[in-house]
Protein backbone atom coordinates (compact mmCIF):
# COMPACT_ATOMS: atom_id res chain seq x y z
CA UNK A 1 0.00 0.00 0.00
CA UNK A 2 1.55 3.19 -1.01
CA UNK A 3 1.61 5.94 1.75
CA UNK A 4 0.44 9.34 1.41
CA UNK A 5 3.31 12.25 1.15
CA UNK A 6 3.11 15.47 3.51
CA UNK A 7 3.04 18.57 2.35
CA UNK A 8 6.55 19.16 3.90
CA UNK A 9 7.24 16.10 1.59
CA UNK A 10 5.79 17.04 -1.36
CA UNK A 11 7.65 20.75 -0.87
CA UNK A 12 11.15 19.22 -0.63
CA UNK A 13 10.80 16.86 -2.89
CA UNK A 14 9.78 19.93 -5.47
CA UNK A 15 6.14 18.77 -5.97
CA UNK A 16 3.49 21.22 -5.89
CA UNK A 17 1.80 21.65 -2.21
CA UNK A 18 -0.67 23.60 -0.34
CA UNK A 19 0.88 26.21 1.41
CA UNK A 20 -0.82 26.65 4.02
CA UNK A 21 -0.75 23.42 5.46
CA UNK A 22 -0.84 23.19 9.37
CA UNK A 23 2.59 21.63 9.90
CA UNK A 24 4.11 23.88 7.16
CA UNK A 25 2.64 26.93 8.85
CA UNK A 26 4.02 25.44 12.17
CA UNK A 27 7.50 25.45 10.27
CA UNK A 28 7.15 28.73 9.34
CA UNK A 29 6.36 30.34 12.49
CA UNK A 30 9.51 28.56 13.80
CA UNK A 31 11.61 29.66 11.33
CA UNK A 32 10.48 33.84 12.08
CA UNK A 33 10.94 32.98 15.86
CA UNK A 34 14.45 31.78 15.06
CA UNK A 35 14.82 35.20 12.50
CA UNK A 36 13.57 37.59 14.80
CA UNK A 37 16.02 35.87 18.08
CA UNK A 38 19.39 36.34 15.12
CA UNK A 39 18.21 39.85 13.90
CA UNK A 40 17.98 40.98 17.01
CA UNK A 41 20.57 39.54 18.98
CA UNK A 42 23.44 41.42 20.51
CA UNK A 43 26.73 41.91 18.59
CA UNK A 44 27.74 38.37 19.39
CA UNK A 45 29.01 36.02 16.95
CA UNK A 46 29.01 32.38 18.51
CA UNK A 47 25.21 33.44 19.76
CA UNK A 48 24.78 34.36 16.20
CA UNK A 49 26.18 31.81 14.87
CA UNK A 50 24.44 29.36 17.15
CA UNK A 51 21.08 30.44 15.71
CA UNK A 52 21.94 29.94 12.27
CA UNK A 53 23.02 26.38 12.64
CA UNK A 54 19.92 25.81 14.58
CA UNK A 55 17.56 27.56 11.77
CA UNK A 56 19.84 26.10 8.28
CA UNK A 57 19.80 23.03 6.86
CA UNK A 58 23.73 23.14 6.99
CA UNK A 59 25.94 25.62 7.73
CA UNK A 60 30.03 25.94 7.91
CA UNK A 61 32.03 27.55 11.15
CA UNK A 62 32.93 30.18 9.01
CA UNK A 63 29.71 32.05 8.40
CA UNK A 64 28.98 35.87 8.48
CA UNK A 65 25.41 37.30 7.76
CA UNK A 66 24.82 40.83 8.74
CA UNK A 67 21.09 41.33 10.64
CA UNK A 68 18.24 41.63 9.53
CA UNK A 69 18.04 38.34 7.72
CA UNK A 70 14.42 36.47 6.74
CA UNK A 71 13.51 33.12 5.21
CA UNK A 72 10.27 30.85 4.97
CA UNK A 73 11.58 27.61 6.55
CA UNK A 74 15.09 27.92 7.23
CA UNK A 75 15.63 23.79 6.90
CA UNK A 76 15.96 24.45 3.30
CA UNK A 77 18.89 26.42 3.37
CA UNK A 78 22.30 24.81 3.00
CA UNK A 79 25.52 26.99 2.77
CA UNK A 80 29.10 26.33 2.32
CA UNK A 81 32.10 26.84 3.73
CA UNK A 82 33.26 31.16 4.39
CA UNK A 83 30.38 32.44 3.30
CA UNK A 84 29.57 35.84 4.08
CA UNK A 85 26.00 37.85 3.44
CA UNK A 86 25.24 41.57 4.05
CA UNK A 87 22.02 43.54 5.25
CA UNK A 88 18.14 43.17 4.64
CA UNK A 89 18.45 39.75 2.63
CA UNK A 90 15.39 37.30 1.57
CA UNK A 91 15.40 33.75 1.08
CA UNK A 92 12.13 32.11 0.42
CA UNK A 93 13.30 28.50 0.54
CA UNK A 94 10.27 26.26 -0.36
CA UNK A 95 12.41 24.31 -1.98
CA UNK A 96 16.63 23.71 -1.24
CA UNK A 97 18.68 26.83 -1.62
CA UNK A 98 22.11 25.64 -1.94
CA UNK A 99 25.16 28.09 -1.73
CA UNK A 100 29.20 26.70 -2.15
CA UNK A 101 31.89 27.56 -0.47
CA UNK A 102 33.59 31.00 -0.38
CA UNK A 103 30.20 32.85 -1.75
CA UNK A 104 29.49 36.65 -1.00
CA UNK A 105 26.09 37.96 -1.44
CA UNK A 106 25.44 41.83 -1.25
CA UNK A 107 22.71 43.58 0.72
CA UNK A 108 19.24 43.18 -0.45
CA UNK A 109 19.44 40.11 -2.45
CA UNK A 110 16.36 37.93 -2.61
CA UNK A 111 16.93 34.22 -4.00
CA UNK A 112 13.08 32.57 -4.35
CA UNK A 113 12.83 29.01 -4.46
CA UNK A 114 8.92 29.07 -4.79
CA UNK A 115 6.72 30.07 -7.52
CA UNK A 116 2.81 29.35 -8.21
CA UNK A 117 0.69 28.61 -10.72
CA UNK A 118 -0.12 30.93 -13.73
CA UNK A 119 -3.79 29.99 -13.36
CA UNK A 120 -6.26 31.79 -10.56
CA UNK A 121 -8.19 28.85 -9.35
CA UNK A 122 -5.03 27.18 -7.88
CA UNK A 123 -3.23 30.11 -6.78
CA UNK A 124 -6.55 30.73 -5.13
CA UNK A 125 -6.19 26.92 -3.49
CA UNK A 126 -2.95 28.17 -2.29
CA UNK A 127 -0.71 26.06 -4.43
CA UNK A 128 2.86 26.29 -4.66
CA UNK A 129 5.58 24.97 -6.76
CA UNK A 130 8.52 24.74 -5.20
CA UNK A 131 12.29 25.12 -7.77
CA UNK A 132 15.87 24.79 -6.20
CA UNK A 133 18.33 27.04 -6.69
CA UNK A 134 21.73 26.25 -7.16
CA UNK A 135 24.37 28.76 -6.51
CA UNK A 136 28.41 26.99 -6.98
CA UNK A 137 32.02 27.87 -4.86
CA UNK A 138 33.54 31.30 -5.24
CA UNK A 139 30.13 32.77 -6.24
CA UNK A 140 30.44 37.18 -5.45
CA UNK A 141 26.69 38.79 -6.00
CA UNK A 142 26.10 42.06 -5.57
CA UNK A 143 23.77 43.88 -3.88
CA UNK A 144 19.70 44.27 -4.81
CA UNK A 145 20.05 40.92 -7.11
CA UNK A 146 16.88 38.99 -7.55
CA UNK A 147 17.52 35.22 -8.02
CA UNK A 148 14.14 33.31 -9.33
CA UNK A 149 13.34 29.23 -8.56
CA UNK A 150 14.93 26.92 -10.61
CA UNK A 151 18.27 28.91 -10.88
CA UNK A 152 21.70 27.04 -11.34
CA UNK A 153 24.67 29.52 -10.88
CA UNK A 154 28.23 27.99 -12.18
CA UNK A 155 31.46 28.33 -10.09
CA UNK A 156 33.59 31.89 -9.90
CA UNK A 157 31.02 33.57 -11.13
CA UNK A 158 29.65 37.31 -10.56
CA UNK A 159 26.13 38.66 -10.41
CA UNK A 160 26.38 42.59 -10.79
CA UNK A 161 24.10 44.71 -8.56
CA UNK A 162 20.50 44.77 -9.48
CA UNK A 163 20.28 42.01 -11.43
CA UNK A 164 17.27 39.72 -12.12
CA UNK A 165 18.63 36.19 -12.97
CA UNK A 166 15.66 34.47 -14.27
CA UNK A 167 17.59 31.10 -15.89
CA UNK A 168 20.79 29.53 -15.09
CA UNK A 169 24.63 30.23 -16.04
CA UNK A 170 27.85 28.58 -16.29
CA UNK A 171 31.13 28.96 -14.41
CA UNK A 172 33.58 31.91 -15.00
CA UNK A 173 31.32 34.76 -16.34
CA UNK A 174 29.96 37.92 -15.48
CA UNK A 175 26.48 38.09 -15.50
CA UNK A 176 23.80 41.43 -15.27
CA UNK A 177 20.48 43.04 -16.19
CA UNK A 178 16.50 42.18 -16.23
CA UNK A 179 17.20 39.88 -17.18
CA UNK A 180 20.24 38.75 -16.16
CA UNK A 181 22.82 37.84 -19.32
CA UNK A 182 26.42 37.37 -19.47
CA UNK A 183 28.44 40.33 -20.26
CA UNK A 184 31.71 38.64 -19.66
CA UNK A 185 33.61 35.79 -19.47
CA UNK A 186 36.44 35.57 -16.54
CA UNK A 187 39.85 34.03 -17.23
CA UNK A 188 40.93 31.44 -14.91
Amino acid sequence: MESRKTEREKMTNEEPFFTNDPQLMEDKKNARILCTRFNNSPEDEPLRRSLLKELFGHCGDQIAIKPPFHCDYGYNIFLGEDFFMNFDCVFLDAAPIRIGAHCMIGPKTCIYAIGHPLDAESRDRKIGIPKSVTIGDHVWIGGGVTILPGVSIGDHTVIAAASVVTRSFPDHVVIAGNPARIIKQIED
